[in-house]
């Protein structure tokens, strides 16, 4: 657990047994970081800050959607961001905030043990690293909560880009027609389609939980500058990921367009070479036990037979040909 408290003359770390004396003072507000897994987590939410208990449940337990509930001082947010996985797969890491006019309590929620969970603190380490350097000097608790919230989003553009970066390579793939296994290629293209749909719902679930905070206008005057901000971020982050997976599904239609014209293009060619044959093979099968399989072959027979098999394929060709079927 770190304890920091936030003065107009900066930011000091306090230890965690001087958390109440902390929130004591009047010249600052407290920030309270609980990570994954801490063993104080329930009885700081519940006996230091008295926090309603299904505030306190929400936090300890996962949540599969992003929420906002208004409590009479404080607000409880949960928000995810995207951690890639093996194969394609992205992880939910969760980060509940409950945000009060003098503190900010951030909580890690539990997640998948295939993610390392140092990779929840990413949003959290690098403000906390701002506050402790200087470079960061918030007013307020709803301040401190944008600056985590700018940096959450700022991991979502990162995921955005990569999964960006992938489009292009397919794109140029499929343009360059180097397409390699056909099953691997269209897995990775849906693969790739698939990390850019949950950006785009990570976004837009959270613009509409924004959205509601700034309905109900929750951290009033002072904190509209840092609520205006987080909701423009999630909006064009959602419009930036559904951009880059409409191009996408564009590509995708390419490509398939390409194998559909290909597999018609060898169907009509297979369905040439069997009107060619048909007629061969049928006049064959009538005909050849009684003119080669016998006791006397006859040759002049013989040879008709050839022409007449000829002259039909012949025939067949030259009408395939004004039907524009080869």
């Amino acid at each position: 657990m770190d304890v920091r408290l936030v003065t107009a003359a900066g930011t000091q770390r306090c230890p965690p047994d001087q958390l109440a004396a902390a929130l004591a003072r009047q010249d600052g507000f407290v920030w309270v970081d609980l990570p994954v897994g801490d063993p104080d987590t329930e009885r700081v939410l519940s006996g230091v800050f008295g926090f309603h208990a299904r505030a306190v449940r929400d936090c300890l337990e996962r949540n599969p959607l992003p929420k906002v509930h208004v409590y009479r001082d404080h607000v409880l947010v949960v928000l995810h961001a995207p951690e890639s996985g093996h194969g394609g797969h992205v992880h939910y890491l969760e980060l509940d905030q409950l945000v009060g006019s003098r503190y900010l309590v951030t909580v890690h929620g539990p997640v998948n043990p295939a993610v390392d969970p140092a990779a929840a603190l990413r949003e959290t380490g690098q403000v906390a690293a701002r506050l402790d350097s200087g470079r960061l000097r918030p007013a307020h608790p709803y301040a401190l909560s944008g600056s985590i919230v700018s940096a959450l989003a700022s991991r979502m553009r990162d995921h955005l880009a990569e999964r960006t970066t992938d489009v292009w390579q397919i794109e140029q793939r499929v343009t360059g027609g180097q397409l390699g296994d056909a099953e691997q290629f269209l897995d990775r293209m849906f693969r790739v389609r698939h990390g850019l749909l949950v950006v785009r719902t990570m976004a837009s679930l959270s613009h509409e939980v924004y959205g509601r905070m700034h309905a109900l206008d929750v951290y009033g005057e002072g904190g509209r500058v840092p609520l205006d901000n987080s909701l423009d971020q999630f909006e064009r982050l959602a419009t930036m990921a559904r951009s880059q997976e409409e191009y996408l599904q564009g590509v995708i239609e390419f490509y398939q367009t390409r194998m559909n014209t290909k597999m018609t293009i060898a169907a009509e060619r297979l369905a040439v070479i069997a009107s060619v044959t048909l007629p061969i093979t049928a006049l064959s099968s009538v005909m050849g036990m009684n003119v080669i399989v016998n006791s006397a072959s006859d040759p002049v027979f013989i040879t008709v037979l050839l022409v007449l098999m000829a002259t039909m394929s012949g025939l067949l060709l030259a009408w395939s040909k004004r039907r524009g079927w080869w």
